[in-house]
C-alpha cells in the first residue's frame, strides 16, 4: 500500500546504548585514522608497540571508551557538576600537553614575579588608559555619526573607516615612528596607549551607535513634547538606557585589547609579551616564558570576565524591576 505523502516519516530514535556505540565506533575511526593523542598517550596504552597500526588501534580504542564513558557519566549529574569537571578535565589536559615540553619550573618561578609585577601591571595599566581614552572617542565619534551636520559626519566615518581598514600594528608604527617626522617626539608608552585608543575607539563608536539606535525614538519624542533640549535628553534619558546594551561588546572589546596591548612590545615597552620574549633568552628557554605569559594573560582576562559579569548584573538589575 502506497504510503500517503501527507503523513510525515517517524523518526528513528537512537536507544540508551546504541547511541554511545556509535560514538564509541566514530570516534574510534577518527582517533586511529588521525592518530590524535598517539604520542602522550601512546607511551601509556601502548608502550610495547612500535608505533604501527596495532598501536594506534589500541590507543584508539582506549580513549574512545574513556571519552565515551565519561560524557556519558556526566548526563546524569547536575549542570554546575558538569561545567566544573569538565573545566577541571581540559585543565588536567592543557597542563599535560605543556608537560610534554619538558618545562622548567624552577626557572618560570624565578622569573614569574617580576613578570608578574613589571610585565602584567605595565600590560593592565596601558590598557585601562586606553579603554577609558577609547570610550571617550567612541562616543564622540558615536554622536558625530548620528548627527545631521555633514562636516561631522564626514570625520567621524572617515576615522572609523580608516581605523578599522588598518591593522593595528600598522597604527603603532604610523604613530610612534611617524609623528616624530612631523616634529612630535612620542615615547613608546603613550604611542602605544594612542594607537590602542584610537583603534578600540573606531569600533566601539559602532558599538555606540547601534546602542543609541536601539532605543526607541518615543523616547526622545516624549522628552521634546515636555519641551526638554535635545543635549539633556541625550544625557539623561538616551544615553542611561543604552549603557546596559553597550556595557557587554564593550568588556569584550577591553578584553581583547588586554591581549592587542602586546603589539606595543615592538616599540620596547616592557609589558607581558616583551619580557616573555626577552627573559628566557639568555638561558634559551622561551618555550617557557611563553607558556607562562599565556596562563598570565589567561588569568587576568578571567578577571575582567568576571568584573564584567558583575557590571553587566548592575546595570541589567533595571530590567528586572
Amino acid at each position: 500500500m502506497p504510503r500517503d505523502p501527507a503523513v510525515a516519516p517517524e523518526r528513528v530514535e537512537l536507544s540508551a546504548l546504541q547511541r554511545p556505540a556509535l560514538v564509541f565506533i566514530l570516534l574510534t575511526v577518527v582517533l586511529a585514522v588521525t592518530n590524535l593523542g598517539g604520542g602522550f598517550f601512546g607511551a601509556l596504552i601502548a608502550p610495547a608497540a612500535e608505533g604501527g597500526w596495532h598501536a594506534r588501534i589500541a590507543v584508539a580504542l582506549v580513549l574512545a571508551a574513556i571519552l565515551v564513558a565519561n560524557f556519558e557519566g556526566l548526563r546524569f549529574l547536575p549542570f554546575r557538576w558538569q561545567v566544573g569537571i569538565v573545566w577541571l578535565e581540559l585543565l588536567f589536559l592543557a597542563l599535560a600537553f605543556f608537560n610534554s615540553f619538558g618545562l622548567s619550573y624552577e626557572f618560570i618561578l624565578s622569573r614569574l614575579p617580576f613578570m608578574i609585577t613589571r610585565g602584567a601591571f605595565t600590560t593592565i595599566y596601558i590598557s585601562l588608559v586606553a579603554i577609558a581614552i577609547a570610550f571617550l572617542i567612541a562616543l564622540v565619534a558615536a554622536l558625530a555619526k548620528l548627527s545631521k551636520n555633514g562636516v561631522a559626519y564626514g570625520i567621524a566615518t572617515f576615522y572609523i573607516s580608516f581605523f578599522r581598514g588598518t591593522p593595528l600594528l600598522l597604527q603603532v608604527y604610523l604613530i610612534y615612528l611617524g609623528l616624530p617626522q612631523m616634529g612630535f617626539i612620542v615615547d613608546a608608552v603613550p604611542a602605544g596607549i594612542a594607537a590602542l585608543s584610537l583603534c578600540y575607539g573606531a569600533y566601539m563608536a559602532e558599538i555606540f551607535r547601534a546602542g543609541i539606535e536601539a532605543i526607541p525614538p518615543g523616547q526622545s519624542e516624549a522628552g521634546r513634547a515636555l519641551g526638554i533640549r535635545d543635549s539633556i535628553i541625550m544625557r539623561k534619558i538616551v544615553l542611561p538606557q543604552a549603557i546596559k546594551i553597550v556595557v557587554p561588546p564593550t568588556g569584550n572589546q577591553f578584553i581583547a585589547m588586554l591581549k592587542d596591548s602586546s603589539l606595543v612590545s615592538v616599540m620596547g615597552v616592557w609589558e607581558l609579551m616583551f619580557l616573555a620574549r626577552t627573559q628566557g633568552r639568555s638561558e634559551f628557554k622561551h618555550l617557557e616564558m611563553l607558556i607562562t605569559a599565556a596562563v598570565v594573560y589567561w588569568i587576568m582576562s578571567m578577571v575582567f570576565e568576571v568584573i564584567q559579569s558583575r557590571i553587566e548584573r548592575h546595570y541589567g538589575k533595571s530590567s528586572l524591576r
